[in-house]
């Protein structure tokens, strides 16, 4: 699950998370409360009301499930979420006049995602536009969307395959991950420094190439070879991500120096200012 992903209503922020699986958006109650009702205290707002309806038997606030999103100071804390279906019926709890505005907005962040699921290239548009906001390069931006449309192509051949999302897409991506840069998705993660980010956007160009080379060869595998069990495709993961270790180990024997990096997207983005800043002054100096 995406979490943290900002949605923004009259440009009020609303904290929201998708899941993949489930295909469903998820929004931070409180965020919603805020704009709602423009309480000095949404978090205490929200949980009398959630009392209320508890004690009413509203079964929508049972339901509701906690997420760990970032808060206003930064730091990591449990948020009460709702989808869209329960959303509305709290709303319709609330009174307020920005009610049928924030309905009328709720419905279109879902027919933005049911767009991009009719037409992917949506989808890729909006990332290449948020990872240029980031400060990423074209050249990062360009193979990093590549990698994307590598690892769907992967996860519909292991689906084909009757592997099931969740525990076992992440022992197989363990086993790509470990065969090709020698470490495990966390061990990889934690040299990083990094904790829920996503390790692709924090792998350099080369890191990159190498992760789809792995994955690449695994999907051009099993489509050959059609694995039936689980233990099959894990062994296919193991071969196929050995492929890309040969060729990060070739690459380190020419170039003198190891392709995995302790680097994270932090440290790229100050690469480039650097880059930048050196460029700016060399032309200073030229004039």
């Amino acid at each position: 699950m995406g979490n943290d992903k900002i949605q923004l209503f009259e440009d009020r922020k609303i904290r929201t998370a998708w899941d993949e699986e489930q295909e469903e958006w998820y929004f931070s109650v409180v965020d919603v409360v805020a704009v709602l009702t423009d309480s000095a205290d949404p978090a205490a707002y929200w949980r009398k009301l959630k009392q209320r309806l508890k004690n009413e038997g509203n079964e929508t606030v049972t339901n509701c499930h906690g997420l760990k999103m970032t808060a206003a100071d930064g730091k990591k804390r449990m948020t009460d979420v709702a989808t869209m279906e329960q959303l509305l019926r709290i709303i319709q709890s609330i009174p307020s006049p920005k009610a049928e505005p924030f309905k009328a907005w709720l419905a279109t962040v879902g027919a933005e995602r049911i767009e991009e699921i009719i037409d992917p290239e949506l989808t890729i548009d909006r990332a290449l536009a948020t990872y240029l906001q980031k400060g990423y390069t074209r050249e990062w931006i360009n193979q990093r969307l590549q990698a994307i449309q590598v690892r769907k192509e992967l996860t519909d051949e292991w689906q084909e395959r009757g592997v099931t999302q969740g525990k076992e897409y992440a022992i197989l991506t363990n086993e790509i991950t470990r065969a090709w840069s020698g470490m495990n998705t966390q061990q990889y993660k934690k040299l990083k420094g990094l904790k829920k980010q996503n390790l692709r956007d924090n792998m350099s160009t080369t890191e990159l190439i190498l992760n789809m080379l792995a994955e690449t060869s695994t999907t051009d595998i099993s489509k050959e070879e059609k694995p039936t069990t689980f233990e099959e495709n894990q062994e296919i993961a193991r071969r196929r991500g050995r492929v890309a270790g040969i060729a990060r180990q070739a690459l380190e024997v020419e170039t003198g120096r190891s392709v995995i990096t302790s680097k994270n997207a932090v440290d790229f983005g100050k690469l480039i200012d650097e880059i930048v800043k050196e460029a700016e002054q060399s032309k200073e100096d030229d004039d």
